[in-house]
């Protein structure tokens, strides 16, 4: 078995576009015609230019390789051009390329992926979505108001969720960490308190934030936060000092999450190591994929910290994050889009179960999952934005910052 055809699907999904402006997903077929699907996760180079990367990784380091051999190809990328370091795109490219690796070596044997990874410990997956409107209602005043979240907190819960995320803190910018505003302050905490009052002891909280802080700011903001709960405190800073993530969490009594903007287990472990964060978000088709996955969450539980696989993507990193949660002990939930979103379950023909709360491990060959390329070649990326885009402008202390989460509109009140 060896590998011999790329295919790869840049897809939009529709408004109001939940998980990005767009997906990557490639499609791997062996010269003895098995098919398998991957995701890579966004990166910081256009589709097209993605799309060039992903095409250079696959003839140079594994065409005709057989996709068992997943460790050598991965070690001809990781060291390729004489690097040997993380590298977020050349990275991203070869995660899906090895989800879809997966998907092949679990459909030749006829097993899940899981079964591969040292079988399966969980039978469901606890799972939390972000705060989104009701279908039809998406305003730009959602994302800002303490009463809305709440209300929408109140029924994802009556949904079954259990944890439920939301990230009210103000604007990313490109200039790097800052002091939030006090009205930012203030609108987080009126937003802690919103929430927990409306879902009580059901739910946790899991405050979102996007590395917009340094670390003075990081520790003032969980300073008027902390009365409320948070099960975690997400990337507080920016993901490029690695070391600094300590000097928070020994600062603040959440528990800082991070790691979606983090790729391979070097990065992961300095983290660990450095005790600046309990809980790890790999995205599955950035990190290095399921093995590296596998790796850094065995590094995790000699640190006693727990996995949270991210996902603000398409299905099949989904369907990844799964296969590796089923496997490991130190799971703590799994992100999902809503409860699936009706386009992410529609690309993978529903092949994944989600009820009361949790992900139900599908049991058939491979991911589980099965792709319909029809759907993803009706809905082609044309435009020219990247998946997720930081503003220009820095933080306003004049006035309210304005946040749209991750699907901006033009709209905005006044």
């Amino acid at each position: 078995m060896r590998l011999k055809d790329l295919e790869i699907f840049t897809v939009a999904p529709p408004s109001p576009g939940w998980g990005g402006r767009y997906w990557i997903f490639t499609k791997l077929t062996t010269d003895d015609g098995i098919v398998g699907y991957g995701e890579c996760y966004a990166s910081s180079v256009g589709p097209k230019a993605m799309e060039a990367v992903i095409e250079d990784v696959f003839n140079r380091h594994m065409a005709g390789e057989n996709p068992e051999n997943i460790e050598l190809m991965f070690r001809r990328t990781y060291s390729s051009g004489f690097t040997q370091r993380p590298d977020l795109t050349v990275m991203g490219a070869w995660s899906g390329l090895e989800i879809a690796c997966w998907d092949i070596i679990g459909k030749a044997l006829n097993r899940p992926v899981h079964a591969l990874l040292g079988g399966r410990i969980n039978e469901r997956l606890r799972s939390y979505t972000y705060l989104y409107p009701e279908p039809g209602k998406e305003t730009g005043e959602f994302w800002v108001s303490p009463d809305m979240a709440a209300e929408a907190a109140a029924r994802f819960v009556d949904m079954g969720f259990t944890a439920v995320k939301f990230d009210p803190a103000g604007p990313y910018t490109i200039r790097g960490g800052h002091d939030p505003s006090q009205s930012d302050i203030t609108r987080s905490a009126a937003f802690c308190k919103a929430i927990r009052e409306a879902v009580g002891d059901r739910a946790d909280l899991l405050f979102g934030t996007h590395g917009q802080f340094n670390i003075a700011g990081a520790v003032r903001l969980a300073q008027a936060i902390e009365p409320y709960g948070p099960l975690w405190y997400e990337e507080p800073i920016p993901p490029d000092n690695l070391l600094d993530f300590a000097e928070v969490q020994k600062a603040v009594r959440i528990p800082v999450a991070t790691g979606e903007r983090f790729t391979t287990k070097a990065e992961f472990a300095t983290v660990l190591r450095t005790g600046g964060a309990r809980i790890l978000q790999p995205a599955l088709g950035r990190a290095g994929g399921i093995l590296e996955a596998k790796k850094i969450a065995a590094i995790a539980e000699v640190f006693t910290a727990q996995m949270a696989p991210h996902l603000y993507a398409g299905p099949v990193e989904w369907a990844a994050n799964i296969q590796l949660g089923a496997s490991i002990p130190n799971l703590l939930m799994v992100e999902t889009i809503e409860t699936g979103g009706a386009f992410h379950l529609a690309l993978i023909k529903n092949s994944i179960k989600w009820e009361d709360g949790y992900v139900i491990v599908p049991d058939a060959p491979g991911l589980g999952i099965e792709f319909d390329e029809d759907l993803a070649r009706a809905h082609p990326f044309t435009g020219t934005g990247l998946h997720l885009q930081m503003q220009e402008a820095p933080c306003d202390y004049s006035r309210p910052n304005w946040f749209e989460g991750g699907a901006p509109t033009t709209k905005k009140p006044g």
